[in-house]
């Protein structure tokens, strides 16, 4: 800034010389005191420099401008399509970009909930509807849900395929009594695999002189003897196993002769059920159509030459009186894999009962240029079995399993007591046979 030094002197001019002029025609003032004049000079420096037009600051520019481009456009408000606001500065236009980053990160963040929220929803209306849709059984809803199951097991978690021996016998199952709806409560083979899917075949491999796909054939004929020997429904109504003895080599020594004479003519020591599951359907039905089973199949190189493949499998079979299902008031018909009254048939007998028969069974494939053979056909090496729930020193081919209602059959057991479910240990004979009891059914 600059400082304003003024000085001023006066001079009147008049025509008549004022009083006390002298010869010059000057008029003499007399002094001004030094803090007058540079009172007045303060002053006056003050009210020029008020005066003055003053440059507005950037912020008050910014300002001015902004209003008028908005009253040059009109009122938009702001929104994630518009851009960013011209004539704003750097700093403030990527402030105002984030926002609206922020913003579309909100907006799709609540689009996609409302893309995950109809699945959620849907999920969860229908556990409300069927609770046991949920593994585990969280809500403790098992037995209301296994009620409509054909097998029983619907609400007990299935156990995995059987690949190696067991080292214990299954623990027990909650008491409970077996019923048409529910045939296999209260019994580990409730959680068991049902029917031929139980029987796995493993993986074939070459085996000495035979092929993988020579293997895995007779894996696959091992399984068919299995199925049609003890859940073929007509091998369990006591008609011929047709499916089964077709599998068995014939020019095996005596073994189909035998075979035929134990279904021609059943007795002690020819008894079909040594290698075949047979009930009379004149005493008892199958309850449903289902069979419980479980074990292991397995194979490797045999002594002779052979594919040697070994069998452990335990069967479950869920019964009723026949008499009583015959009798049973509004009974329309029974059906042909199950024997069972007809659903809705209004009454009849509610009594189920079970009968587990365990099979062991070896068997070889003989190399027909070694040995004499049927190409692809098998030998019986070894079969052993574990009867439970059968009537004691009846010999007629059939199982007699007993019911809680009804008069024993056959001779009272004299052995020790068992237990069906028990696949940790092998199959023992004792010197003589014995009728023992068991532990559970």
């Amino acid at each position: 800034m600059y400082r304003l030094s003024i000085h001023l002197k006066l001079i009147f001019v008049s025509d008549k010389q004022p009083e006390g002029a002298g010869e010059s025609g000057e008029f003499e003032q007399p002094s001004v005191p030094d803090d007058v004049w540079e009172r007045f000079a303060r002053d006056t420096e003050r009210d020029i420099r008020s005066s003055a037009p003053k440059e507005p600051s950037a912020r008050a520019r910014m300002v001015t401008e902004r209003l008028r481009q908005k009253d040059a456009k009109g009122a938009q408000p702001e929104g994630w399509r518009t851009g960013p606001a011209m004539g704003v500065p750097p700093g403030r236009a990527k402030s105002r970009a984030w926002g609206r980053e922020m913003d579309g990160r909100a907006a799709r963040r609540r689009r996609l909930w409302a893309i995950l929220g109809v699945p959620v929803a849907v999920a969860v209306a229908l556990v409300a509807v069927k609770p046991s849709l949920l593994p585990g059984d969280p809500f403790g809803t098992s037995s209301d849900a296994s009620s409509g199951s054909p097998s029983g097991g619907a609400s007990a978690a299935a156990l995995p395929a059987e690949t190696a021996p067991p080292t214990a016998a299954p623990s027990s199952a909650a008491p409970d009594t077996p019923t048409l709806d529910r045939p296999f409560a209260g019994s580990p083979a409730e959680r068991w695999a049902d029917g031929a899917a139980a029987i796995v075949v493993p993986k074939a491999t070459p085996v000495g002189t035979f092929t993988s796909a020579q293997v895995a054939a007779a894996l696959k004929r091992a399984k068919t003897l299995l199925v049609g020997a003890n859940l073929a429904p007509g091998t369990l109504r006591g008609e011929r196993p047709e499916s089964a003895l077709a599998v068995l080599d014939p020019k095996q020594p005596r073994m189909l002769d035998d075979v035929n004479s134990w279904l021609r003519a059943p007795g002690k020591k020819h008894d079909p059920l040594m290698l075949f599951s047979r009930f009379d359907p004149a005493e008892v039905r199958p309850a449903g159509d289902v069979v419980k089973v479980r074990g292991r199949m397995t194979f490797k190189a045999g002594a002779h030459a052979s594919v040697a493949i070994h069998m452990d499998y335990t069967f479950v079979y869920p019964l009723i009186q026949a008499d009583r299902a015959s009798k049973a008031p509004g009974t329309t018909g029974t059906t042909e894999t199950s024997g069972a009254p007809a659903e809705g048939s209004g009454g009849g007998s509610t009594e189920v009962a079970r009968t587990i028969v365990r099979r062991v069974l070896d068997l070889e494939l003989l190399d027909p240029r070694k040995y004499q053979a049927t190409p692809g056909k098998l030998a019986i090496t070894r079969y052993d079995q574990n009867l439970g729930n059968t009537a004691c020193d009846v010999y007629d081919g059939f199982l007699h399993p007993q019911f809680d209602s009804a008069a024993p059959t056959g001779a009272p057991p004299t052995g020790p007591t068992t237990d069906p479910y028990d696949r940790s240990r092998d199959i023992e004979h004792s010197g003589k046979e014995a009728c023992g009891t068991l532990s559970r059914t």
